[in-house]
């Protein structure tokens, strides 16, 4: 019986340089800005940073609520994608869909925002680009000439971070992060965490419960935290297991109201609902949605579940 290589499994090979060639290439959706027949939502890519080529696409739908022949103001949510650091973009075939989705049917204003990815850039990178997309919703919202859809349509007193695996873990320290900030006009109302992505080195009930998972097997888990850590640290690092001792637990008390979102039969389900009780214990106001039924990334291959997801954060961002 040949050995498990998490490397094969993955599609990915490690190069001399310690960046990875990615065999798998994932088809991506172009943006649709021209409202066409039949859509729900309309979208558009804009460059953050050239340098970083860090960039966000835009949702908004394409009916908008009046209310006195006035558009009503849509709730700004702050898109992070999932794919464990080291995979895919906002222009994912699922990530889009989802982001298309929760604009047509929150409704909201959607920014999906791009990270660059493990190992080429390890944490806090993808951090610090999460935190210029906010800076960048920010000064749309306060330069004249910003960007239409945001100032027209968004309501800077009702932005939600959003993030799904890893894009869970990044809204998470985001939201620590922006808590020191000057937002204005913008006003970080709360967190959707969708499965998060957290670890640690001693193993839990569930990592050991699913360790030969078909999608996600502990291996490759271990592998994809090797590639996004910090060189020279462990699955301890706070990065990984924000629930261990340590000064950043007084930051996570700054955190606002909070929905975890999470399957029983996620290999990280133990992790997140340890991720929860951390949250309690530090006084954030949590609202946790644990299915007894689902594994990792359900949401992304089945349309009703994508569908129940949506309309929990739904509830949770206009509640």
């Amino acid at each position: 019986m040949s050995k498990f290589d998490p490397y094969t499994h993955l599609g990915i090979s490690l190069n001399p340089d310690g960046t990875v060639t990615r065999a798998t290439k994932t088809p991506n959706i172009d943006a649709n800005p021209e409202p066409s027949p039949g859509t729900a939502t309309v979208s558009k890519d804009i460059t953050i940073d050239p340098n970083k080529e860090t960039w966000v696409r835009i949702f908004r739908p394409t009916r908008l609520p009046s209310n006195d022949n006035m558009v009503a103001r849509l709730p700004i949510v702050v898109y992070f994608h999932n794919g464990c650091f080291v995979f895919l973009s906002p222009s994912d075939p699922a990530s889009h869909r989802k982001c298309a989705q929760m604009a047509s049917d929150v409704p909201s204003i959607v920014v999906s925002a791009s990270y660059r990815p493990a190992p080429e850039h390890r944490l806090p990178t993808q951090y610090h680009d999460a935190t210029d997309a906010v800076l960048w919703v920010k000064n749309q919202l306060n330069n004249p000439s910003g960007e239409k859809w945001l100032k027209d349509y968004g309501d800077p007193s009702r932005c939600y971070l959003y993030g799904s695996d890893s894009g869970a873990n990044i809204a998470f320290n985001l939201a620590i992060k922006v808590a020191e900030l000057d937002l204005k006009p913008l006003r970080i109302c709360g967190l959707v965490l969708d499965q998060p992505m957290f670890g640690g080195e001693k193993r839990t009930a569930s990592e050991l419960r699913f360790a030969t998972d078909q999608i996600l097997p502990l291996p490759v888990l271990d592998l994809l935290w090797d590639l996004a850590l910090p060189k020279e640290t462990d699955r301890d690092h706070r990065y990984c297991n924000p629930m261990v001792k340590g000064p950043h637990l007084e930051d996570v008390k700054k955190v606002g109201k909070c929905l975890v979102i999470g399957f029983n039969g996620d290999i990280m389900v133990d992790r997140q609902q340890e991720f929860v009780t951390m949250l309690v214990k530090c006084g954030v106001q949590v609202e946790a949605r644990f299915d007894q039924i689902g594994f990792h990334n359900i949401d992304m291959v089945d349309a009703g579940r994508s569908s129940a997801l949506i309309n929990i954060a739904k509830d949770f961002i206009l509640g």
